[in-house]
């Protein structure tokens, strides 16, 4: 029997929605009002943020696995920021405080300024929803 190989590894799929946000943000830069599409787009940003935060988290704990214990913590140095913004934009969407929205798309820009975007890859399918989702979850306190 053979080994069995992972495609859909960590950094992919962290990779992966780094590249949603990126285009989201993009979009929402041309965005002159807040309306439904808006609000999943930024609720989309959020479900990709602990998305990202998960795959550092799994990769963290296998390099702790092997010891690789400074690895893992410049690591999560690295990617602290994803947890952090994840729930400040979530607050923001609950608090209904749209006002804040352009802050937070000018601290998320310079995480994503290295990913170039020649074509957008993602639809509207991709986020559609994504609000009713959100504000459906529990809170968490």
């Amino acid at each position: 029997m053979g080994r069995v190989i992972n495609t859909n590894s960590p950094g992919k799929r962290r990779s992966f929605h780094m590249r949603t946000i990126a285009e989201i943000l993009r979009r929402l830069s041309q965005k002159s009002q807040i309306d439904d599409e808006v609000r999943d787009m930024v609720a989309m940003i959020v479900f990709s943020l602990r998305e990202i935060d998960s795959t550092v988290l799994e990769s963290i704990e296998a390099w702790e696995k092997r010891n690789y214990w400074k690895k893992a913590d410049d690591f999560q140095q690295k990617w602290w920021w994803a947890s952090q913004m994840a729930n400040n934009i979530e607050k923001m969407v609950r608090t209904d405080a749209w006002e804040q929205l352009p802050d937070f798309m000018v601290k998320l820009l310079p995480q994503v300024a290295d990913i170039q975007i020649n074509k957008m890859m993602r639809n509207a399918s991709t986020w559609e929803g994504a609000y009713d989702k959100l504000v459906e979850e529990p809170e968490k306190s």
